[in-house]
């Protein structure tokens, strides 16, 4: 059975809503019972794409507020709280229930609460005489938000930052490494797997990979684990693989201008949870939801721009010729009408009753997207995203770019944004840059006033990666542990293989090597990549059956993903023969700009750069 971590995080958050009762084939409880809804702000997040308030009345939720907020009491009524394990929210709870606000109380924590926090909740309660009123205390491990049935993020912000910031000291960038591991665990509980995982060596990835190695073997040790009804014996025979990887892996997937149409919707119009508002036809603002219920954004979310409009305008058409054959099929004359039709006619009738709502729900989505299309091509108008996309493209395949178009693009349209990702584009495109051209670049940066500290972070970080290369293997290890104290984890080869980033057929690198990692087959670019087997001893994990084929990958994306990549990723799978099932996650999804800006801060740390003008959207 294919993962679906879509499904599986709503069948536990309907659970979980009914009071952790076991649900029927409908989904609801047995026996109805009305209640309330608690959450905090993270966890209204991960519902938001998964659970709309007609499914909340569904399952008997009939107020539903945010546990920071001031409430007033509800009697006779159990509550559900749905928060992440934090010492606020226990306070709260404790608050909440000393007030004797609810009639009972379920509490369900989104990731497991830990020892110290629960002898706080627990404490609480004693002193205030409330604990009669606790009914249950869950540890639901649901940690991360669900956007696709092959998409996730555990809404982890800034974690690039972090991880790279040159004043983390070791026990700031343990406790991070600690919670990306803690989500992904979550993930893995949820699609109840253990993989196997595949990670390159040195940096975040392998750290995360090692700790999440040790915490599924230490899991795994308890009789009654998360995992043992996805551990038969049926199930070991065909176990996902899970590939890590470090966001500097391919540093300019993040950066890039792309041109097709999930992307650019998220890069411009600023999708967030499956939400985006964008200006109406009749002015104000119009907010719209785009997720897999959207059957025109699952067909043609990876075409490029242009592409989609014709296929607007196509499904228009075909909407018109079908209404159009209503109408005449309906519409009959009364002066040929004779009697002796009746029943065709009314046949007639019936068929177009019954096809009105499919077809004003199709008015709805072509309509949607119309809007959202039109006010993408403003954006691509005013901007030239197009020429972005395609000059930042033919840099990569190329290696460079003839030094007048450069300066025509840094000097033409577009945001100043637009212009820093475009300079650090060809700054990771191009392998040897005179100093003449990086300076003229930076002058042009400067003269549209940009803030250049993204601009220096690259260039700093490549020509660490440059001198990397080029020193022979006894002074290599000295440069290594200075640019370490320096850079924390950022010394992975930026510019590693630079030119066939993207080869003829689009195809990334990180889709290349997650093709490799799935295939199993022997390979230089992956042969030094790390294994980890949590269910196996610690001392066979190089075992060869364990490198594949696989039919389940997991990829995970640590300091910020995007829908380029996602997309990359669904059509390898679907690419395969027979189609394979590829999930991505990252700790959060970022838009060009949100990564630069990340970008801008490190240089801004490291003393990089102006920042006379901040880079703006």
């Amino acid at each position: 059975m294919a993962l679906n971590l879509r499904q599986k995080q709503t069948e536990c958050i309907t659970r979980m809503l009914n009071l952790n009762q076991p649900v029927n084939s409908t989904g609801t409880a047995n026996e109805e019972v009305y209640k309330i809804l608690i959450y905090d702000k993270y966890c209204q997040n991960m519902l938001s794409p998964l659970i709309h308030v007609k499914d909340l009345r569904k399952h008997g939720v009939t107020l539903y507020f945010l546990i920071d907020k001031d409430r007033k009491p509800v009697h006779d009524v159990p509550a559900v709280y749905f928060v992440q394990p934090n010492q606020s929210n226990i306070q709260r709870i404790v608050n909440d229930a000393s007030h004797s606000l609810y009639d009972s109380f379920h509490l369900n924590f989104s990731s497991s609460i830990p020892r110290p926090l629960l002898e706080d909740l627990a404490s609480g309660m004693l002193n205030s005489d409330s604990i009669n009123r606790i009914s249950k205390v869950h540890d639901q491990y649901l940690e991360f938000v669900t956007l696709e049935e092959n998409l996730f993020s555990l809404a982890q912000k800034s974690s690039y930052v972090q991880l790279n910031d040159p004043s983390a000291g070791d026990r700031e960038i343990e406790e991070i490494i600690e919670k990306i591991v803690s989500g992904l665990f979550c993930v893995l509980a949820t699609l109840a797997v253990v993989p196997i995982i595949r990670c390159p060596r040195g940096g975040p990835a392998e750290m995360v990979a090692s700790a999440l190695d040790q915490r599924m073997r230490d899991h795994l040790l308890s009789k009654n684990n998360l995992f043992s009804e996805g551990g038969n014996f049926a199930s070991s025979f065909q176990r996902p693989i899970l590939c890590i990887f470090d966001r500097t892996f391919e540093l300019s997937v993040g950066i890039q201008h792309d041109f097709r149409y999930r992307p650019l919707v998220h890069d411009v119009l600023g999708l967030k949870l499956n939400r985006l508002s964008v200006p109406g036809e009749k002015g104000g603002m119009r907010s719209y939801e785009l997720d897999s219920f959207d059957p025109f954004w699952v067909a043609n979310g990876s075409l490029e721009f242009p592409e989609v409009a014709i296929e607007i305008e196509t499904q228009l058409n075909k909407y018109k010729k079908d209404v159009d054959e209503v109408n005449r099929r309906t519409g009959g004359n009364a002066e040929e009408f004779d009697g002796q039709d009746l029943i065709g006619n009314t046949k007639h009738l019936m068929n177009a009753v019954n096809s009105l709502p499919e077809l004003t729900e199709r008015k709805q989505v072509i309509d949607k997207h119309t809007n959202i299309a039109t006010v993408l091509l403003g954006e691509i108008k005013e901007r030239s995203l197009d020429s972005y996309a395609k000059k930042e493209y033919d840099m990569m395949v190329r290696g460079g770019i003839d030094r007048n178009e450069l300066l025509s693009v840094l000097k033409g349209k577009g945001t100043k944004m637009d212009k820093l990702r475009f300079a650090i584009m060809f700054l990771i495109s191009t392998e040897s840059i005179p100093q003449s051209e990086v300076e003229m670049v930076e002058a042009a940066l400067r003269e549209s006033e940009v803030d250049t500290s993204a601009f220096q972070y690259v260039k700093k970080i490549k020509s660490l990666n440059v001198s990397l290369a080029s020193a022979n293997s006894a002074s290599r290890s000295n440069i290594v542990d200075w640019a370490e104290k320096l850079y924390g984890q950022s010394i992975s080869a930026v510019t590693a293989g630079v030119k066939n980033l993207l080869s003829n057929d689009r195809q990334l690198a990180l889709t290349r090597t997650v093709d490799a990692l799935m295939e199993g087959r022997p390979n230089p670019e992956i042969d030094s990549y790390v294994l980890y087997d949590p269910r196996a001893p610690k001392s066979s994990s190089g075992a060869s059956h364990l490198k594949g084929p696989f039919k389940e990958a997991i990829v995970f994306m640590i300091g910020g993903g995007n829908y380029v990549e996602y997309g990359s990723l669904q059509e390898l799978a679907l690419r395969q023969q027979p189609v394979k099932h590829v999930i991505y996650g990252t700790t959060e999804i970022l838009t060009g700009a949100e990564f630069v800006e990340q970008l801008s801060l490190l240089g801004q740390k490291m003393g990089l750069g102006s920042s006379s003008a901040p880079p703006t959207h």
